[in-house]
């Protein structure tokens, strides 16, 4: 590939540390247009050293941040999201310029869930992460007071894709200034004047200095981060590749992770599904984005007895795409937003090709200026594919005809990947199986893809597809360190401090029998041999029995 040329006069954007912007002394990257390959910015880098100086921004903010009152940080996420709101079209405009999804596209999957994010955070966050009452099983701690707290991590690294380079982030970044933690962006190399702008719009909400530092770095830069003692956690959005070196390089400070990788996400599509609905439904999963979407439906197996049709449907509404510029209204999908990921798409194409596999439409890739490349289904796929196997990524629909349902879910649940996983039925009793049968993070029933949008749902894969949840509760709780709290109200020494000697021997045997033996008269018996030891009697409360009395049973 021939180096990028640089126009003279495009504008320089820099990473923001400490609520400044902070040119970077690591050289400079342009910011690409893929529907042209032209130029549309250039950002510096930082360096080692300058990407250090974010992560002590971040550390030097933490400790105000973290004693804030809580609606004092609703208060900035609501600010946020009225700058979100003000700014979406502009925003937008940005989106699909930098990465290539359609304005459209933009506001629906980019900013409505960003909004949604910072609405539920703000006004249900406190709920989810207040301390909670627990009651000890343990009769011997039943006079404790015992609570279960939810306390900031400190600084969190979260490292953003390039397919959603704005809702990612901004979840992602909320989530952890609702708990309590101050944050290190860094946003993907093809995407990062979006993330500089999530960063921009978090200085003009009114976030504190260091609370939100935006850090572009190249590969050198980003290792540092991830690699720096200071960070408390790490939250990393991409491939699988990527997300074992991360893991890897974090586990030298023993830094806790959040993966949320790839996925090869399979639709079923059972004999009574609605044919129609299904088509639809599926023709979106799978060309959403360009196909650049970690729950893009990548394999769909249909019951023999409906294969035909299916195609038929699908094909149609493929036809009807409109691909183009993304910042024309018109325009249903942009173009692939690096080219490098076009090559993989066209790689997958030609081997399924080779291998047996007809072209219903697409599969060429265009002349001209862009990353574009057409909608594409394919059908007679097998596993013996790489269509079928490895993480496409791109704008390609293989089908696959299947004798059975349970042979369906075999072959869906036959993959490295576990994300998220769709069946399209019109049965109560087959959608329990589906929902039951497939191994995924996420499940979905006549519908794919859009659970991300939901606040309260939990997004994340088993397998390769991830480790940790994003979103609603779990994502939340994944932002803070669990601390249990205990508080013994009695006077008295615990009856298992020292001295030991015979009789505490004795009475430690019979507390055991009391407690644990499977014949009822076997405790009840044991119990009553308590009442013969005066140590027993010093140290435990009469009321605290009785009060407790349901845990001898």
């Amino acid at each position: 590939m021939t180096e990028t040329v640089v126009p003279a006069g495009l504008p320089t954007r820099h990473s923001i540390v400490g609520n400044r912007d902070t040119e970077g002394r690591g050289g400079r990257r342009p910011a690409l247009v893929p529907a042209s390959g032209e130029v549309l910015a250039e950002v510096t880098l930082l360096d080692r050293e300058q990407a250090g100086g974010a992560v002590e921004a971040a550390r030097l903010a933490f400790p105000s941040w973290s004693a804030a009152a809580f609606p004092e940080r609703a208060g900035l996420l609501l600010k946020l999201r009225e700058v979100v709101l003000a700014e979406a079209d502009s925003l937008a405009a940005l989106i699909a310029r930098e990465q290539g999804k359609p304005e459209a596209e933009a506001h629906a999957v980019e900013i409505f869930p960003s909004l949604e994010a910072l609405k539920h955070l703000a006004l249900h966050a406190e709920d989810v992460l207040r301390e909670d009452v627990v009651e000890s099983q343990l009769l011997l701690f039943a006079h404790k007071d015992c609570r279960l707290a939810y306390a900031p991590i400190g600084v969190v690294l979260v490292i953003t894709p390039w397919n959603y380079p704005f809702a990612i982030s901004l979840t992602g970044v909320a989530a952890a200034l609702a708990a309590g933690n101050t944050v290190v962006l860094k946003p993907a190399p093809s995407t990062t004047l979006i993330g500089l702008e999530l960063g921009e719009m978090c200085r003009r909400a009114g976030f504190p200095d260091g609370v939100v530092n935006v850090a572009a770095v190249d590969d050198e830069g980003a290792q540092a981060l991830v690699e720096d003692p200071r960070i408390g956690k790490i939250v990393f959005t991409g491939s699988v590749a990527t997300g074992k070196k991360v893991m890897a390089a974090a586990a030298r400070n023993l830094t806790p992770v959040l993966l949320e990788l790839g996925g090869k996400d399979p639709a079923v599509v059972c004999r009574d599904a609605d044919l129609d609905r299904a088509a639809r439904g599926i023709v979106w999963g799978a060309f959403l984005n360009a196909g650049q979407t970690c729950a893009s439906v990548e394999r769909v197996y249909v019951e023999r007895a409906v294969v035909e049709p299916f195609l038929a449907r699908v094909v149609e509404e493929t036809r009807r795409i409109r691909v183009g510029d993304p910042s024309r209204a018109e325009t249903d999908m942009g173009p692939m937003a690096l080219e490098r990921q076009r090559r993989i798409v066209e790689d997958h194409v030609a081997d399924a090709r080779s291998r047996g596999a007809r072209v219903l439409t697409g599969g060429e890739t265009p002349s001209g200026p862009g990353w574009f490349y057409p909608p594409t289904v394919l059908a007679d796929v097998d596993h013996s594919m790489r269509i079928m196997r490895e993480e496409t990524f791109g704008p390609v629909l293989p089908v696959m005809a299947v004798d059975s349902l349970e042979e369906a879910i075999r072959l869906a649940n036959d993959s490295e990947y576990g994300l998220t996983a769709s069946g399209w039925t019109r049965s109560p009793e087959t959608a329990r199986r589906l929902q039951e049968g497939l191994a995924a993070g996420v499940v979905t029933v006549n519908d794919c893809v859009s659970s991300y949008g939901e606040p309260t749902a939990p997004w994340g894969g088993i397998k390769h597809s991830g480790i940790g949840r994003t979103h609603g509760l779990l994502g939340l709780r994944e932002m803070v360190q669990a601390k249990y709290l205990t508080w013994d109200r009695s006077r008295r020494p615990a009856l298992w401090w020292y001295p030991y000697g015979e009789d505490y021997r004795r009475l430690m045997r019979t507390a055991n029998r009391a407690l644990h033996s499977s014949s009822f008269f076997a405790r009840l018996a044991a119990q009553l041999g308590l009442g013969r030891f005066a140590r027993y009697w010093r140290r435990v409360s009469p009321w605290s029995v009785l009060k407790n009395v349901d845990k001898l049973f």
